[in-house]
């Protein structure tokens, strides 16, 4: 029993960020219609832009936030720009196809100017156990886990109970409509991937000590997240916090008590049974958009 509840609270902490890299893909469909299948990269490249400032002597909260505003521009405004806005009138497949090949561009880029060794990152947490009822937890876990929800639940409030997060969601329910309430579309669907930037900027600070920077490390971060999105509801947000941790808890107790080699796996898994009998994810709505 202990060594269950040792591998639960670690899923969970692992889970919460897999929600975090989540949220972003529910955030940028419900705003703009946009699926960022380069979501994994964007955690990717802004640990590799930390180690960077790291590198000049800055402290690491100090290059966390100097990393939020490249992030905010680059991942943000500069994505938006260049392919999304360009794109979306095409439809969702030019999207979809456009991010495939950022991914790809992404991940080539950082390893042929950077490196393509994997790099150690320091951990915002001390290294640090604790006994809990019997069960060995450690502070890096115990912190991921509360920052994560902490995150996930103040972009929630944000959404829900400020006159922007407000307006947000009227962009994401009806556009035209929201036009006519006098809502400037643009520019609330840039704080949407503004938003996701930060979010992926947290993800990287989180997920990058224990999985080390590598130029391949968002790959398979950005299809768990997007697994996790599915079997949460695509729009919903807490949905995408609630499939990263049934994502992040599913991979520790297969690895543990089937098999290592399922750990990858069990992702998939979980993401079919759900797509076979809740196809709008476990709370996810049905809904009709325009397209």
């Amino acid at each position: 029993m202990t060594d269950f509840l040792q591998l639960l609270v670690s899923g969970m902490a692992t889970g919460a960020i897999y929600g975090l890299a989540a949220l972003g893909f529910t955030l940028l469909w419900q705003a703009s219609g946009t699926i960022n299948f380069a979501q994994g990269e964007f955690v990717m490249l802004p640990a590799f832009v930390m180690l960077a400032f790291a590198s000049f002597g800055a402290p690491l909260l100090l290059s966390f936030l100097l990393t939020c505003i490249v992030a905010v521009v680059v991942l943000g405004w500069a994505f938006k720009r260049a392919i999304a806005d360009p794109l979306l009138k095409f439809g969702l497949m030019p999207i979809v196809v456009a991010t495939i090949g950022l991914a790809i561009a992404m991940r080539n880029g950082v390893r042929a100017g950077y490196s393509a060794e994997a790099h150690p990152f320091p951990s915002l947490f001390a290294d640090k156990l604790f006994q809990v009822a019997g069960v060995t937890v450690t502070l890096a876990d115990v912190g991921t886990l509360a920052l994560a929800l902490i995150l996930v639940f103040a972009t929630q409030s944000f959404l829900q109970k400020t006159v922007t997060g407000r307006a947000m969601q009227a962009v994401a329910q009806n556009t035209d409509s929201a036009t006519v309430l006098g809502i400037n579309v643009p520019r609330m669907v840039f704080y949407t991937f503004a938003i996701n930037a930060v979010l992926a900027c947290a993800a990287a600070l989180l997920v990058t000590p224990t999985y080390l920077a590598k130029f391949d490390i968002g790959e398979p971060l950005g299809t768990k997240a997007f697994f996790a999105a599915i079997i949460g509801g695509f729009n919903n947000s807490r949905g995408a916090l609630l499939g990263g941790l049934i994502v992040g808890v599913s991979e520790n107790l297969a690895a543990a008590y089937v098999s290592p080699l399922y750990k990858d796996a069990v992702a998939l898994l979980v993401f079919m049974l759900v797509i076979l009998f809740k196809p709008q994810g476990l709370l996810g709505r049905k809904v009709e958009r325009k397209v």
